[in-house]
């Protein structure tokens, strides 16, 4: 008979798992830390600041093809060895940014680095959820995939602080040295367990056959593209809008990294069990939050409260984002997880192009969370046709439809 598996409840998360969480950290602390350093970079390397922002987008574009394609080079290897050849690749561009001579050579090398992104993200999605077992997906990808808050709230600032007081190089070589502390971590606390046998490269493409794979894609990018819509352009909502000055604006964007961390840890905490809902009711949340911004935005204290619901809200669905590839992809989720870390940086790409485009329109800084609200709403479209395509699954293999996650069982 069908049983429950209670034999994880009370266990710890393994410490390998928060260990990909700082890797994670400091990959999220790269990617975003440019914006921190753009008046340094551009003095230095006498080019404009509009070109430094290139190396956001060049990082982008590197996520974006480097980590399906790393991926499929790496489906035949041991999953410990690609994290670790992954991780020495990391390090490897953030050593170039560290010692370019000029803006060519650190694009190269930021380039070189978001290479690793997307593949290790996959990967180590994939383990997470092997170490700590599949009825705690959801709490596994939380605390690995917090290391992105961690980087927002912590990460970025501190490598702006750096970059001011020491030169920007010395941000690169922080973020490498803790680079290198998670590499001898992986490869100290991740267990090599057996790799499934090589069955080709078409089992894993075999999951983009599946249409709930692709509308679970389009879930994750939508939802992105409404964050960063917004998230883009928030400093000059709060200084030019609110009217609060620019010295509130850090403290008011950790604000934001609090909200998010807290939503990480509850999404992660639902995903497990209540994984459509948790999307529909963290999606519905966020696009309430960005439609009523606008409004909020002209009294410092509402403003404030919706920054904070902003964070807890757009991070909230993060955990169930991941769960939902991994989980229509069936027994061949390495490249599709991969993939939705591409489809969570065309959102991130996406999304500032449209509240940028809004303001350029003339239609001011309260633009930007309009537009986001409609991306929400479409995100929100999305994740409600996967509970519809997940419905007549289940209708056609005779399984009773539940829109949560499958109660952890044994067979004995």
């Amino acid at each position: 008979m069908i049983v429950p598996d209670r034999s994880l409840q009370g266990v710890a998360m393994p410490v390998a798992v928060y260990i990909l969480g700082l890797t994670v950290f400091c990959i999220g602390t790269t990617e975003f830390m440019i914006s921190g350093l753009l008046p340094d970079l551009a003095g230095d390397l006498s080019v404009s600041i509009p070109a430094v922002g290139w190396l956001i987008s060049g990082y982008a574009l590197g996520v974006v093809i480097g980590g399906p394609a790393l991926t499929v080079a790496t489906l035949r290897i041991n999953r410990k060895t690609s994290l670790l050849a992954l991780l020495a690749l990391f390090v490897a561009g953030q050593t170039v940014c560290a010692l370019a001579p000029g803006y060519g050579v650190l694009m190269a090398g930021r380039v070189i680095a978001a290479l690793a992104q997307g593949a290790f993200f996959g990967i180590g999605s994939v383990v997470a959820v092997d170490l700590a077992g599949p009825e705690r997906r959801g709490r596994a990808l939380a605390i690995m995939f917090a290391g992105l808050t961690v980087a927002n709230v912590v990460g970025v600032p501190a490598g702006t602080f750096l970059s001011q007081h020491a030169g920007w190089r010395l941000s690169f070589w922080v973020v490498d040295a803790l680079a290198v502390v998670a590499l001898l971590g992986v490869a100290v606390l991740v267990p090599r367990r057996p790799t499934a046998p090589y069955t080709g490269l078409g089992a894993e493409f075999t999951a983009f056959r599946n249409p709930r794979v692709w509308v679970a894609l389009s879930t994750s990018l939508l939802t992105q593209a409404a964050v960063f819509c917004c998230f883009s352009y928030l400093s000059p909502l709060l200084t030019d809008v609110t009217g609060f000055s620019e010295a509130a604006v850090p403290p008011l964007l950790a604000l934001f990294g609090a909200g998010c961390f807290l939503g990480s840890l509850i999404g992660g905490r639902f995903a497990d069990r209540h994984l459509l809902p948790n999307l529909y009711a963290g999606t519905a949340a966020m696009g309430t939050v960005l439609a009523l911004f606008p409004l909020a935005a002209h009294d410092r204290v509402a403003c404030t409260v919706a920054v904070v619901a902003f964070g807890v809200a757009a991070f909230s669905i993060n955990p169930a984002l991941q769960a939902q590839v991994m989980r229509e992809a069936g027994d061949a989720p390495t490249l599709a997880t991969t993939t939705n870390t591409s489809a969570f940086n065309v959102g991130n790409t996406l999304g500032p192009w449209v509240g940028g485009s809004v303001i350029d329109a003339g239609w001011g800084f309260t633009a930007p969370p309009r537009a986001a609200a409609l991306l929400a709403v479409a995100g929100l479209l999305a994740a409600l046709t996967s509970g519809v395509l997940r419905r007549r699954a289940d209708a056609d293999d005779g399984t009773p439809h539940r829109e949560t996650a499958p109660e952890p069982s044994a067979v004995s």
